[in-house]
């Protein structure tokens, strides 16, 4: 991997950096100052090829890149920074976005536990509640758009209390025929937050679901202060994950009950939906039963009608075969 730029470089004769606040496998996200808006702050994801590809795959990941940028840069939530700009510079693609200031959930989290306390519940439902809006934001999007790293770390608190669901460098397009994934930039997730599927890499199939189980092991972490154990390790041992309710008697069952289903390890069994969690997650709704669809009471009746006959015969016969058996 390149270094990272040094402290004072600008970019695009705008962007002065400051300092470095992240660095991962594909690059750095820098604090930048906004040379021609003075007083905004920036932050700005940098995108580093892999060295070794082709000029063909270099060529593809730069138009992947741009693809992405495109969409985010028209993405308007207040849980999501804004993405103003995106460049390219010498051989890196570069992401502009506002600076979110704030503790990151991972940061709240540790000192909560120095503080020898856990997260109130209350306060982190209220957190989840911008969280989802966020997603399904995401999520209604053509195509949708999918975060892949979500996790307490990449979770603001704004100084004002808003929640800010940060670091789009995760970001994957969908297709809208077939919804298989079309576009990746980089990163396949966190381990401890990660579904099983987004193991199989850049090719295998991730979709809603993929972010769910995501959202529900950050909602285990935060309510449990106890990390959820990988999906590999879950694979081994399906056991491994308690409900949060039997860690934290806090937790309410009707919460515990949807993080589950949102960790469960199958897709298909997963909510399809942010709002089929919500419901749950909110105690609007109860979490489907496995393996079983109650019909609506209509079928009943209509399968009744359509075999009436055959059942007044069966009818009658039986009654016929009690007044023997009395008479007997």
């Amino acid at each position: 991997m390149l270094p990272p730029l040094k402290n004072g470089t600008i970019l695009r004769e705008r962007y002065r950096l400051t300092n470095i606040v992240g660095q991962g496998g594909m690059g750095s996200v820098y604090r930048a100052e906004d040379l021609r808006l003075p007083g905004r702050l920036c932050a700005i994801k940098e995108v580093t090829p892999d060295p070794n590809a082709s000029p063909e795959i270099k060529t593809q990941m730069q138009a992947q890149f741009l693809q992405e940028a495109s969409i985010l840069a028209q993405l308007d939530h207040p849980n999501l920074p804004k993405v103003s700009d995106f460049f390219a510079y010498e051989g890196r693609e570069y992401l502009v976005m506002d600076y979110v200031p704030g503790q990151d959930l991972k940061e709240i989290l540790e000192e909560s536990r120095a503080n020898g306390r856990l997260l109130a519940p209350q306060t982190v439902t209220e957190w989840a509640a911008q969280i989802m809006d966020a997603l399904a934001y995401l999520h209604r999007q053509t195509p949708p758009v999918l975060h892949r790293d979500i996790k307490p770390a990449n979770i603001k608190l704004t100084p004002d209390g808003r929640i800010k669901l940060v670091d789009f460098g995760l970001v994957k397009l969908m297709a809208t025929d077939d919804n298989r994934t079309i576009t990746v930039v980089q990163g396949r997730g966190t381990a401890l937050y990660t579904p099983l599927e987004q193991y199989g890499g850049d090719g295998s199939h991730t979709d809603a679901r993929t972010d769910i189980y995501a959202l529900g092991a950050t909602f285990y972490h935060l309510l449990t202060d106890v990390p959820p154990p990988d999906a590999r390790y879950r694979f081994l041992n399906p056991s491994a994950l308690r409900p949060a309710h039997l860690v934290n008697s806090q937790v309410k069952a009707h919460v515990s009950e949807a993080i589950m289903w949102a960790m469960e390890m199958h897709p298909d069994e997963r909510p399809s939906s942010i709002t089929e969690f919500r419901q749950v997650f909110e105690g609007i709704t109860r979490r489907p039963l496995k393996g079983f669809q109650q019909p609506p009471p209509a079928t009943f009746w209509q399968a009744i009608l359509e075999n009436r006959t055959p059942l007044l015969v069966a009818t009658g016969l039986l009654i016929i075969a009690i007044l023997l058996t009395l008479s007997g």
